[in-house]
């Protein structure tokens, strides 16, 4: 008989194996232990599972089947391999359970390390694994943390056979013990059978020499005496042994008291001590040391296979658990009065194990995430960071700093200490958005047949920010389909507008998208009123069939649209900001208006979801990577983020815009995101930018390719991400709204308030409230006036700039000349937005930036208050800005209202100057009075003559 077999034969201590994988047991090696060795148990981890999966490629084709029925989210994969290597260890080890009347024969499964400071999470999980690998012989791993033992008690009282780990501690073990006791008098006393459950606990071994060890050679190296230094040394490698034996002695005393007495006469079995971490890893020591000195009946030895390898070759059986239990409380002693305290040795000991399960799920997971990409190839877009040493090191050091502090798992669980720890986990419903709506996807289908059959030619979207950004993203990307509706958005109250977006309709052949989160916003409000008006001329009483609300539960806009007999009111989810609505209703609805297939839409978005997902570690994980990058590069200076995209997906960076200033630009600092200037020659840049490239295969451009190499090679950093189609684009709303939130954390911000955007609205509305009292807008003195332009500026302004008393040209030069390095220029514009003012103030920005290498950005209101707006008062003070208002060609009157379009856009305007200024921002406003065209243009001029 060989020593492991003898072990159980002659000492009833039962040999477990620390080890499981598939190629193991599938090609029998499992099998010849049990019959050749006595093997009795397998015992994982993910330490375990990291080796099997991460380091080989025997699961790759399981993987790959997996993927092929459909993507699957991380934790899934690793679960199915798990749960099936698992059920087959257990399979092979049923003869054993069967012959020993559930004695012995089980295969342990480990909780999360994730959840070792959860009570409630643990009992939720290890109900949850132990339904899905449904073997009678599964042991499900509890770690012996405070929060742990509850767990164990309460799912032994529910008859889960629990192997209990990570105990380093007498008295944790007796904490244990008497939990499972009382777990099962508790499950006696609701009548239920406790003979059917069994338990071990597992105390580990080695770990507490290599920690007592190197505490011992401290106080060698300071003490003075020589026979204290000797005393000192003959207690290395002698603590871990005597810990367990009095342990031993401590299940003695507790399995022989009359309440476990009482439970033994009812058929339950006793939880049995097993020795756990018995590799040796002091070269120094027997390599069968914690197996030869720790034998005894209804024990179990958990072995590695190497472990096992040397007992059975050159392993003693000798019955040693009693042996010497004096000297082992001598030795406990001495430990003492030497000043090191095995309980405070044991605490430190759970903390370490519980991070080492944590790493080694985090490596584990990693793999199977990289696997996963690797199986997705080109349905996942691709990204890669390029950046010099120094930003390279930060960004990494960030990435390691969320994967050991949990923060990605942390953000998904709603932590709102992942920022400032305010109210951010009542803004997190975007996480879990894609899913939720994918219940919903047959409801968005029937919306959007219901359009194709109403035969309308036209979809307006009424909104504004959130609103309306993504949907028109959607609408520039996917385009008019056919048998549905043209798709356009209405964002601006200007009345010229307003005008041209009418006289492009057919009113009795148009639905209207009212898009509203609050209800109370002031732009859906009138565009709402305007045009229901206008339909109401045209249909009466069936206007309202023309209509639909996208607002959330509760909201005054819900209440109107029922007052008005809306045809359907399509509800938002309240815990989600509008900038980070796009892939809810807010987008969906114009979305499946447009006739695209929101499932499919929503099932391209979820594979970046789980690619983004808590369990995928942040080095694996695109949405940190991403954040974490632009985090580290506006910290380090490089805050403007330029967006570069190819043609086809170009309008992607104005939705990116609001999302990325919105969220981080505030408290003096953030994010300033730039859309718009096509790439250039490095010559024409600052050291501030950072990029992000999002390049369409099929459709990108040499030149852009070549000048972001050019960038990359003089030292910018880029974020290249690639699509392999436009249908993918769903993947980059969440990715971006991930990384954005990722970046909030890294700045040390609330990425989901937005407290100068509401500052601006309360001064329009103030503003407006005031000229519908009063008839009109506080009159105004400008700083200069001529027949067809006038200056304004608040007295601060105004005082930095007395050339503007001289006129346009003077002014605007003087105004350029407040930008230093490291600043920005934003152009304004409250006028009608169409090509044609597009382009006239496009050649003026790319000229100031091409002369002062300076980031540009080119807005037009009042859109971009809901939007930019919030970074440019209170983002870092690094802007200089030029608002541009315009007269309109005539007012446009408001149906219920006394003031017509007119007076709105103006009173937004000035709204947003007054903010502007009391920020304390660079700020002038040029006032076009006449001719629209000829303003402009004379604007442009003066901008590029004062940097020629």
């Amino acid at each position: 008989m060989n020593a492991l077999k003898a072990l159980h034969d002659e000492q009833d201590q039962a040999v477990w194996l620390d080890f499981v994988a598939r190629g193991f047991i599938q090609k029998g090696a499992l099998k010849r232990l049990v019959e050749e060795d006595g093997l009795r148990g397998v015992t994982s981890n993910p330490s375990i599972f990291e080796k099997a999966i991460g380091h080989s490629d025997e699961y790759d084709a399981s993987l790959k089947a997996v993927q092929e029925t459909g993507d699957s989210r991380v934790i899934d994969l690793y679960e199915g391999l798990a749960i099936a290597d698992i059920q087959a260890a257990a399979d092979v080890l049923r003869p054993v359970y069967e012959a020993s009347d559930g004695a012995d024969g089980y295969v342990s499964l480990e909780v999360s390390p994730y959840l070792a400071l959860d009570t409630e999470a643990t009992l939720t999980e290890a109900r949850r694994l132990h339904k899905a690998v449904a073997r009678d012989n599964l042991m499900v791993k509890v770690p012996a943390t405070p929060e742990g033992i509850p767990a164990i008690r309460q799912l032994t009282e529910e008859g889960i056979s629990i192997n209990v780990t990570l105990l380093f501690s007498q008295e944790a073990y007796e904490a244990v013990a008497r939990a499972f006791i009382d777990g099962l008098d508790a499950r006696a006393k609701a009548g239920h059978d406790v003979s059917k459950i069994a338990s071990v606990a597992s105390f580990f071994i080695s770990r507490i020499d290599v920690l007592v060890d190197k505490l011992l050679d401290e106080k060698i190296a300071q003490a003075n005496d020589p026979d204290e230094k000797t005393a000192l040394a003959q207690l290395k490698g002698k603590v871990a042994i005597a810990n367990a034996k009095l342990a031993y002695q401590r299940y003695r005393k507790i399995f022989a008291e009359s309440k476990w007495t009482a439970l033994a006469e009812k058929g339950a079995k006793a939880q049995r001590l097993l020795w756990a971490s018995t590799g040796v890893k002091n070269k120094a020591y027997s390599d069968v040391l914690y197996v030869e000195e720790l034998i005894g009946p209804n024990t179990v030895n958990t072995m590695p296979p190497a472990t096992m390898d040397a007992f059975r070759d050159h392993g003693t059986v000798r019955a040693t658990i009693e042996e010497e239990v004096p000297g082992a409380e001598a030795v406990m002693t001495r430990l003492a009065r030497a000043g090191i305290d095995i309980e405070k040795v044991a605490e430190q000991l759970v903390r370490e194990g519980v991070q080492l399960f944590i790493d080694a799920a985090d490596d584990l997971l990693g793999a199977v995430a990289g696997k996963r990409a690797a199986l997705l190839g080109q349905r996942l877009d691709g990204q890669s960071l390029v950046m010099d040493d120094s930003l390279a090191a930060e960004a990494k050091k960030t990435v390691e700093s969320w994967r050991a502090s949990g923060a990605i798992r942390r953000l998904w669980a709603g932590d709102a200490t992942v920022w400032s720890g305010h109210d951010e986990a009542s803004w997190l419903g975007w996480l879990h958005i894609v899913e939720d709506e994918l219940e919903k996807a047959a409801d968005y289908a029937a919306f959007s047949e219901w359009v194709k059959q109403q035969g309308f030619t036209d979809a307006v979207v009424l909104g504004m920010g959130g609103s309306s950004l993504g949907p028109e993203v959607l609408s520039l990307t996917y385009g008019q389909r056919e048998g549905f509706p043209k798709l356009q958005i209405l964002d601006s109250t200007h009345p010229d507008q307003v005008r041209a977006l009418e006289a492009s309709i057919d009113l009795g052949r148009t639905l209207f998208i009212v898009s509203s989160k609050s209800g109370s916003t002031l732009e859906p409000n009138v565009f709402r009123d305007y045009f229901l008006g206008r339909v109401k001329e045209k249909l009466g009483d069936r206007a309202g069939d023309h209509f639909v609300a996208v607002t959330d539960p509760g909201s005054d806009m819900e209440r109107a649209a029922k007052a008005d007999n809306f045809k359907k009111i399509f509800y938002g989810v309240k815990q989600i900001g509008g900038r980070y609505s796009v892939l809810s209703a807010f987008g969906l609805v114009p979305a499946a208006a447009l006739g695209l297939d929101v499932k499919a839409l929503l099932e391209t978005a979820r594979i970046m979801v789980r690619s983004c997902g808590p369990v995928v570690p942040p080095a694996q994980n695109p949405g940190v990577l991403l954040g974490a990058a632009m985090g580290v590069a506006g910290l380090a200076g490089r805050d403007k983020v330029t967006i570069i995209a190819s043609p086809g997906i170009d309008s992607f960076g104005a939705w990116a815009e609001q999302l990325i200033a919105e969220s981080t630009g505030k408290q003096g600092k953030g994010l300033v995101p730039v859309d718009g200037e096509p790439a250039s020659v490095p010559a024409v840049y600052g050291r501030d930018r950072f990029f992000i490239y999002l390049r369409l295969d099929g459709q990108a451009q040499e030149a852009q390719d070549e000048a972001l190499r050019a960038l990359e090679r003089d030292g910018h950093p880029i974020a290249r991400i690639t699509l392999d189609s436009i249908e993918q684009l769903p993947q980059e709303f969440y990715r971006l709204e991930m990384a954005t939130a990722v970046a909030g954390a890294v700045l040390g911000i609330n990425p989901f308030d937005q407290p100068d955007v509401e500052a601006s609205k309360i001064e329009t509305k103030k503003l407006f409230s005031e000229a519908e009292a009063n008839g009109a807008l506080p009159a105004e003195t400008p700083l200069f006036e001529d027949d067809a332009v006038a200056l304004y500026a608040d007295r601060e302004n105004a005082a930095s700039l007395p050339q503007a008393t001289q006129g346009l040209e003077a002014a605007l030069k003087a105004q350029l000349a407040r930008l230093k390095d490291g600043d920005y220029l934003g152009l304004l514009a409250y006028v009608p937005r169409d090509a044609k003012a597009a382009g006239i103030l496009q050649e003026a920005r790319l000229a100031v930036r091409d002369a002062r290498k300076v980031a540009t950005c080119l807005e037009f209101g009042p859109r971009f208050l809901h939007s930019t707006g919030q970074a440019y008062k209170g983002g870092p003070d690094t802007g200089v800005f030029l608002q541009i208002t315009s007269a309109p060609s005539e007012d446009l009157p408001i149906p219920g209202r006394a003031l017509g379009f007119s007076t709105v856009v103006a009173a937004q305007a000035r709204g947003d100057f007054a903010v502007l200024a009391e920020r304390g921002r660079r700020a002038l406003r040029v006032h076009i009075k006449g001719d629209l065209d000829a303003g402009l243009k004379r604007v442009a001029a003066a901008l590029k003559a004062a940097v020629a």
